[in-house]
């Protein structure tokens, strides 16, 4: 999924800046602190008579790696199903890469901390360089020596799907064996296992409503609307997962909380999907309204210019 990213396009839609901040304002000052604030709460005050402190601070964890890694590939997936704009998507997840690779490592420690959980900082930049900075810049040369010796039409029709279905092997074979290690603490917690799903499910919900009403207020088409939603509601959980098992270690609680973040993810994004098609006639209606006025106005001009040629 990384090799679709072309940083590049970036510049194409700088004068279009307010999709962008839609998307950035709410994946890196909002989404991270709302979901430390909600996981806080529930982990420790509404939730604090059926899980322990210290398991309940490492369940916190997970959820801070959650919050503050917001999705990148599955995207293009979402905004498939909304008829999102692929432009502005390959924008959004171009942007975001850019920020994960200075915005992260920062912002978990800095909740981490907050949360008096010790942060090893050099395990941290090693995830990141791991799990961000070396696929990044892989699918980066990749895509310039594809592009440079057999061109874009090639890329685009022939190296792409072929990859994609790789892509698609990998990121499943990931589950399996996410779930195969945890498979076995998750059918013996079921109860913790609703109770940690409660605020990653509200917080995505949540997340997702800013941004999707957020970009309606600013009068934005319904095909960036919808992928600013998806982008800030879905999480990049490869990389929670991953910097989860490296903090924390396999069996950990932070480690469980990011695979109930993979377990809730598809059907909360799915029937977020589902609200935004079925609430696009409400942004086609502000779409109508503004081209009535437009052309309202036209023929009040047009009409203005003939009273004083008459004159």
């Amino acid at each position: 999924m990384k090799l679709k990213v072309d940083f590049w396009s970036i510049k194409k839609r700088k004068k279009q800046p307010k999709g962008l901040t839609v998307t950035l304002v709410t994946n890196w000052l909002i989404k991270p602190f709302t979901m430390y604030a909600i996981a806080l709460f529930f982990f420790k005050v509404v939730f604090k008579n059926f899980i322990a402190d210290d398991l309940a601070t490492e369940y916190l964890a997970g959820a801070i790696l959650l919050g503050a890694a917001p999705c990148t590939a599955m995207v293009f997936v979402w905004s498939y199903l909304t008829k999102g704009n692929p432009v502005y998507t390959l924008v959004q997840v171009a942007v975001n890469d850019l920020f994960i690779l200075v915005a992260f490592t920062p912002i978990v420690a800095l909740l981490l901390g907050v949360s008096n959980v010790p942060v090893p900082y050099d395990t941290l930049f090693l995830s990141l360089f791991l799990f961000v900075i070396l696929p990044f810049g892989g699918a980066y040369i990749t895509r310039k020596h594809i592009i440079r010796t057999k061109g874009m039409e090639y890329f685009e029709k022939s190296f792409l799907p072929k990859f994609s279905n790789i892509t698609i092997t990998g990121l499943l074979l990931t589950l399996v064996i996410i779930f195969s290690f945890q498979g076995e603490i998750i059918l013996n917690n079921p109860l913790h296992i609703l109770l940690i799903a409660i605020p990653l499910t509200i917080q995505t919900v949540m997340i997702f409503a800013f941004a999707y009403y957020w970009a309606k207020a600013w009068k934005l088409p319904h095909d960036i609307a919808a992928p600013a939603g998806m982008i800030g509601a879905s999480n990049f959980f490869e990389l929670a997962v991953a910097v989860a098992i490296s903090l924390f270690g396999l069996n950990s609680g932070a480690t469980l909380a990011t695979v109930v973040g993979v377990l809730v993810e598809v059907p909360v994004m799915l029937m977020l999907v589902k609200y935004a098609n079925a609430t696009k006639h409400k942004f086609l209606v502000i779409e109508n309204w503004e081209c009535r006025i437009k052309n309202i106005t036209t023929r009040l001009h047009r009409i203005k210019r003939q009273l004083y040629s008459f004159l």
